[in-house]
């Protein structure tokens, strides 16, 4: 990166999905009363998106936000999509338990990712943007319609956001994907600095991005933050994996396993999970979301939590963590 701006103190972040309503109906109050904990519990690197709630998460982090000093805190969200206010019965079918009343577009042109930005400003009157992600320009997300929307990135967004960071006007900028190849494509291009990886690198699964991902990043000087460290809360036990229902096979035994080993080692999963993204040199920063307070403080523990080096070496006996890949010291 030109500029390191995710240091040591931004390593645990707040990301915004959850306080989006992607898995209940969080209420203004408990959204604040977890950005509320964040902030007392130290955490200083805030990730949002328009898309999270259809602006409503945006607009909470904004809520809070702005009473802060705008030097002690980072600050990132998303472009890719506009979005227009429409009467509640045209509000389309989304992920958002209760999303305000908005449909949107993707939009990865020079005029959108300005808008968007002009837009995301207003929204939740900061005064800049630290990082900006281009969000969702992955297969998962467009379909067949990826050519054509990398295209557009190429000659809009990348260009576009490296102009805004030389000026300036933002800090960085990268890829937001849940996938492996927007961000090779996006290396290969343009010149991001940082890139949030959402699902592709979790003590779960990450032998791919081993392989592919983190070698492509280092070689760019490319920064990676974690999203979905903790596969959507499957981890913690819950019954979906990466935003999805249905279970990938093979990961309920490999789970099991990992809660076996966690237990024989009186070690707690999540804490694992998110000390296992950071060992990573390429992860400067993972950003678990959180419905609830508690949430935040256990991710504050897990992050300073000593774990005993024999777990992660059984792991690694057992198959279930890639020998390639790095371990906490």
């Amino acid at each position: 990166m030109r500029n390191q701006i995710i240091t040591e103190e931004h390593a645990l972040g707040l990301g915004g999905v959850a306080i989006g309503t992607a898995f209940e109906k969080i209420t203004d109050e408990q959204a604040q009363n977890v950005l509320e904990t964040a902030w007392n519990d130290g955490i200083r690197y805030y990730d949002t998106s328009p898309w999270y709630g259809l602006t409503k998460s945006e607009r909470r982090f904004g809520d809070f936000l702005k009473h802060k000093n705008r030097a002690d805190f980072l600050f990132s969200t998303k472009v890719g999509r506009l979005f227009t206010e429409v009467p509640e019965n045209e509000v389309p079918p989304t992920m958002w338990k209760a999303p305000l009343h908005y449909d949107f577009k993707h939009d990865y042109t020079e005029d959108a990712i300005k808008r968007s930005i002009e837009e995301s400003l207003k929204r939740t009157s900061l005064g800049h943007i630290d990082i900006v992600y281009v969000h969702d320009l992955s297969e998962d997300q467009v379909g067949d319609r990826y050519p054509f929307f990398l295209e557009q990135a190429r000659k809009g967004a990348f260009k576009t956001l490296s102009k805004l960071r030389d000026e300036g006007i933002i800090k960085a900028w990268g890829m937001g994907v849940n996938k492996i190849e927007p961000i090779l494509d996006c290396i290969e291009s343009a010149d991001p600095d940082i890139c949030l990886s959402a699902t592709q690198y979790s003590i779960l699964e990450h032998e791919d991005a081993v392989d592919r991902l983190l070698p492509a990043a280092k070689k760019a000087g490319v920064k990676l933050v974690s999203g979905a460290g903790y596969n959507s809360g499957y981890l913690a036990g819950r019954e979906r994996y990466n935003y999805k229902d249905v279970i990938p096979k093979g990961m309920q035994e490999k789970r099991k396993k990992i809660l076996e080993t966690a237990k024989k080692y009186n070690v707690d999963i999540l804490h694992a999970a998110l000390q296992f993204v950071l060992a990573a040199d390429e992860f400067v920063s993972i950003i678990p979301g959180a419905s609830t307070s508690s949430q935040v403080t256990d991710n504050v523990k897990g992050w300073k939590t000593e774990i005993p080096r024999e777990f992660w070496t059984n792991l690694i006996e057992q198959g279930i963590i890639y020998e390639k890949a790095q371990i906490p010291d």
